[in-house]
């Protein structure tokens, strides 16, 4: 399995590279255009760099093969390089989150996925998490928040 390391400065760039090219696979396709619009290179780098105590990475410095986002109770983002799929990067990292999420006192720990995101259901679904139903998700936009119904998945991480 992957080690997986809070993310360092260096980190920045590559992540900001790694997060756009894996969100435009998982996507671009089945959000709506207006969202789409929002996700650039230079917005991910931003939301790197104002959330960088809570990153979590895996690969060297300098060189991030993925990462994971935890915000209180939810795993907030989760995005692993092309490169490094089917390695267990990401049940690394998902195994990471659960941990700081329980750590944090929380029992039960939950994420969004966009509706139609089926690869990433399937691997959210391996690995324990279950599909409760649709929520509305307020996505940050530089103009805003842009809400987007997405499907909300829980798990429970408590004794």
């Amino acid at each position: 399995m992957a080690d997986v390391r809070s993310a360092e400065s260096a980190d920045i760039a590559p992540l900001a590279q790694l997060w756009h090219d894996a969100w435009q696979d998982a996507h671009a396709d089945i959000v709506p255009a207006e969202l789409a619009r929002h996700r650039t290179l230079e917005n991910f780098r931003l939301r790197l760099e104002a959330g960088l105590p809570r990153v979590r990475v895996t690969g060297p410095v300098g060189a991030p093969s993925g990462f994971c986002v935890v915000k209180g109770d939810e795993l907030d983002q989760l995005f692993v390089a092309r490169s490094a799929r089917g390695q267990g990067v990401a049940a690394a990292l998902i195994a990471d989150a659960e941990a700081r999420i329980a750590a944090h006192g929380f029992d039960t720990g939950w994420l969004a996925c966009a509706i139609g995101n089926a690869r990433a259901a399937r691997f959210y679904e391996k690995q324990g998490w279950r599909r409760v139903g649709t929520m509305v998700a307020r996505l940050a936009i530089p103009t805003g928040v842009f809400p987007l119904e997405v499907w909300r998945y829980e798990k429970r991480l408590g004794a």
